[in-house]
């Protein structure tokens, strides 16, 4: 494993749409190694390959219940609200209020590209709709409500 480099806010490829994983291979396994390692190293709760450079559909997130891989995930369905403060690996020291869904379920495969179905809720819920953003080029401060502030706020 090796860590990898997190780009930051305004490099190009943050805003970019990831392409779908076709097949498991031995350099996309490492990739998700680095990307766990990379994400503990940094203390986030979720990493998404974009932001290590790699425009794959592949998300990493562990709230702290172990680690969690999601290969071409789709949020299939939400429920409920919660409003809380959120961070980025992509944009340090800041942290910015957004509303998410307090539940989702999303379809994706694992490291053996065999589907499954996650429902997460509160923080997960909120890590899930994060990095899924993320694959599609999208930040969470697009959905800042307010301003960004600056904190050593627990980061994602």
């Amino acid at each position: 494993m090796s860590l990898r480099t997190i780009r930051i806010v305004g490099d190009p490829i943050l805003t970019k749409v990831s392409k779908e994983v076709k097949e498991m291979t031995p350099r996309l396994d490492q990739l998700v190694d680095d990307m766990l390692e990379t994400m503990y190293e940094n203390d986030g709760v979720g990493l998404a390959a974009p932001q290590v450079g790699i425009l794959k559909r592949i998300v990493v997130i562990d709230v702290g219940e172990g680690p969690i891989v999601l290969i071409n995930p789709k949020i299939v369905a939400e429920a409920g609200s919660q409003t809380g403060m959120e961070g980025c690996l992509s944009l340090p020291g800041k942290s910015g209020q957004v509303t998410r869904p307090n539940e989702v379920k999303v379809v994706a495969f694992d490291r053996e590209m065999k589907e499954f179905t996650l429902t997460g809720t509160e923080l997960l819920a909120r890590a899930i709709c994060h990095e899924c953003e993320h694959l599609d080029g999208h930040l969470y401060t697009e959905r800042v409500e307010g301003e960004l502030v600056d904190n050593d706020a627990e980061e994602e």
